[in-house]
């Protein structure tokens, strides 16, 4: 694994922003390509199949967490319980997630799974690959994300009470936006009957007992880009389980148990000295840690100690939920840039790879996205 500096595109802006990545200098620069990543074949080999198990062991454990009923360790609201097992005991489909592993070249480590509202998508599954046909055709890169999407969305129709699916997000967030568009986009070309709306313009009828569009028709499938762990303490929240029997929510509920935190602790039980994972515990057991609120986004609310001291860390909204203690493990610096990999399954696959890259060692809002190749 290297980084390399190498010449931007001319007018790469232009080029971006046609392909939907209109938020390249969102907060700084996002989308940078005067550097990439070159991986050897073996290194992307290793990466997919740690990708894969990883994935394997998080299912398993939600199975662990469900069966004994360890939710008041992940805080999940008791109501909600009926919710996500009935989710998990019904199958409900999953269209993503996306790891985000540490790797040094020879180690790789699960620093957490994105399994409810992973982003950077768009990015990683079209933006980079047209970088690569511009900059190194002749190489490969880890990424059938898009193909891999256009097959899954045929095989989830079975699944699904029609052929209609909504697709929903917050009206602030361009980032988010353009993620559900792109799939919104992918569902169209597989003949779904598609339709995007704020996750603000869904309302519920009492009489009906549905979510309604703002068409007032009901809602009967719908993708969200809006975490449950926002949803379960919203008004409408108690109607998720009303509803539970006539409509699917994707991510399906039970998403929200590998997208806790906690689950790094439940893993670190269930496969001890496994090496995927690091330590993971309720309380500090060693003086290098890095100190992660349960339901965290965008890296907010981190402490990262090394040695007993303070190396970095992010404020926030979060911590009143509890945290976790995961041993650190020190990403190797490119010249001051740390990447984070971001490994994306597609249904059960691993299918690609994005990387976020920062002079912090913590991945935040205003992490880089950087383009990578393999020989």
């Amino acid at each position: 694994m290297k980084r390399l500096q190498i010449n931007e595109r001319e007018n790469w802006k232009d080029i971006v922003e046609g392909q939907g990545l209109i938020f390249h200098s969102t907060e700084g620069k996002y989308w940078d390509e005067s550097a990439c990543y070159a991986f050897s074949e073996k290194e992307i080999l290793d990466l997919e199949k740690a990708t894969n198990e990883l994935y394997e062991m998080c299912l398993e454990a939600t199975e662990f967490v469900i069966s004994r009923g360890l939710y008041k360790e992940f805080g999940i609201p008791e109501k909600y319980i009926a919710g996500i097992e009935h989710s998990w005991n019904n199958e409900f489909p999953s269209i993503y997630g996306r790891f985000d592993l540490a790797f040094d070249g020879k180690n790789i480590k699960m620093l957490e799974f994105n399994a409810d509202t992973p982003t950077a998508l768009l990015e990683a599954s079209v933006i980079q690959w047209h970088w690569l046909l511009d900059y190194y055709a002749s190489a490969d890169q880890f990424n059938s994300i898009h193909e891999h999407l256009l097959e899954h969305f045929k095989v989830l129709k079975p699944y699904f009470l029609n052929d209609s699916l909504h697709f929903t997000c917050v009206e602030e967030s361009i980032e988010d936006y353009m993620t559900t568009a792109y799939l919104m986009d992918c569902a169209s070309q597989t003949g779904y009957k598609t339709n995007l709306l704020y996750i603000s313009d869904i309302s519920y009828d009492e009489e009906q007992n549905a979510f309604l569009d703002i068409e007032n028709k009901e809602i009967k499938n719908i993708f969200k880009l809006y975490p449950y762990d926002w949803m379960m303490h919203e008004e409408f929240g108690e109607y998720l389980l009303t509803t539970m029997h006539k409509m699917y929510w994707v991510e399906p509920m039970w998403k929200c148990i590998p997208n806790n935190k906690m689950i790094l602790k439940i893993l670190w039980d269930l496969y001890p000295h496994h090496p995927y994972l690091l330590p993971t515990h309720t309380s500090p057991i060693t003086k290098s840690y890095v100190k992660k609120p349960l339901m965290s986004r965008e890296g907010s609310n981190i402490e990262i100690f090394h040695d007993g001291k303070i190396i970095a860390q992010t404020d926030g909204e979060y911590g009143e939920e509890g945290f976790i203690y995961q041993e650190y493990f020190e990403i190797p610096s490119f010249d001051g840039h740390i990447p984070t990999i971001g490994s994306w399954l597609i249904g059960e696959n691993s299918c690609g790879i994005g990387i976020r890259e920062n002079t912090s060692r913590i991945v935040d809002n205003f992490s880089r996205f950087v383009p990578h190749y393999f020989i």
